[in-house]
């Protein structure tokens, strides 16, 4: 199991690594290069500019800076905004709480759902509400997120006037549930498509086990139905659902850029945007890295975990 894991550490290190190459390149390689915001001014002279690219360490060769950056991300030193001097640290870990609250509990509410959708989709085969997920989850997959989402604003916020269109909570602060009813919207929204997909791989893993030898051979030695579907079913089906999970993270967080716009969410898929057309590319590659340890973080927690529902995952490597 250590081996397995220490395999799994280096690859998401060179993950990463990867990672930080290719976004440092593409900031240089954009045009403007990182100091866009100025050279693309026409107010600023070039004595201005010389003198940022020396207040930066910008004069220096790429890989230099390259390097220094990288040892700076590493020791907490995530440099300074290009827009206004904060630093970077500051200005994105203040979004990361919110953020994770979005996708926390949208995901959370996607495998509740998704699960018990598709189990009972497998069980009742070809009935009423068998077709009715499968042309719900058809639907959910179609049509993008911010529809949705400004759907949901024009019913329940505008028309019924049941929930707060945006934002994380009213002027003022609010309680718990004032910030519980910013959060019901946004949740939903962001978790439908999760559902959709949650619910048509459970019932296919379920379906495809509930026709297996070791399921019939429960059922006649007079189980009930309950436990063979939860402890026979539902626990062989769970290493493909989550290997499922972990490959859904990038699809979350791509997810939760779109809904806190929409919202008006104050977590890093806002800032993104904000730093986007300001090109404070400091910002940006700080939001792209924690991105990135984020998925790649959920990718290694879900390895992990099939791990240790089916060892033959990890006999492999150990």
């Amino acid at each position: 199991m250590a081996r397995f894991l220490i395999n799994r550490l280096v690859q998401s290190a060179i993950l990463l690594l990867g990672v930080s190459i290719v976004g440092f390149a593409l900031m240089h390689l954009a045009p403007g290069g990182p100091l866009a915001l100025y050279t693309l001014n026409p107010t600023v002279t070039a004595q201005d500019i010389e003198r940022v690219k020396v207040l930066f360490g910008l004069d220096q060769p790429v890989y230099v800076q390259y390097l220094k950056w990288a040892a700076g991300m590493v020791t907490g030193n995530w440099g300074f905004s290009f827009f206004g001097g904060q630093p970077v640290r500051d200005i994105v870990l203040d979004r990361v709480p919110a953020t994770l609250l979005l996708m926390g509990t949208a995901l959370a509410l996607a495998l509740v759902i998704g699960v018990a959708i598709g189990i009972l989709s497998a069980v009742r085969r070809n009935s009423v509400f068998d077709y009715a997920s499968a042309v719900g989850s058809m639907v959910a997959l179609s049509l993008p997120t911010f529809w949705f989402g400004l759907l949901a604003i024009f019913t329940f916020a505008q028309t019924l006037e049941w929930l707060p269109a945006g934002g994380i909570a009213s002027i003022g602060g609010g309680g718990f549930l004032d910030r519980l009813e910013h959060l019901i919207l946004p949740v939903i929204v962001l978790a439908l498509v999760l559902v959709a997909q949650w619910s048509r791989y459970t019932r296919s893993s379920m379906l495809e086990i509930l026709d297996q030898d070791f399921v019939r051979t429960a059922r006649a030695k007079g189980i009930k139905p309950s436990r063979v579907l939860l402890n026979h079913g539902l626990r062989a089906a769970l290493v493909p659902l989550v290997t499922l999970a972990g490959l859904q993270i990038p699809l979350l967080v791509g997810g939760a850029l779109v809904t806190e716009t929409v919202f008006s969410w104050p977590g890093m898929g806002m800032l993104f945007l904000s730093v986007l057309n300001t090109r404070d590319y400091p910002v940006l590659m700080a939001i792209l890295m924690v991105g990135a340890f984020m998925v790649v973080l959920g990718n290694l927690l879900a390895d992990i975990l099939v791990a240790f529902i089916d060892p033959r995952v990890k006999l492999g490597y150990g």
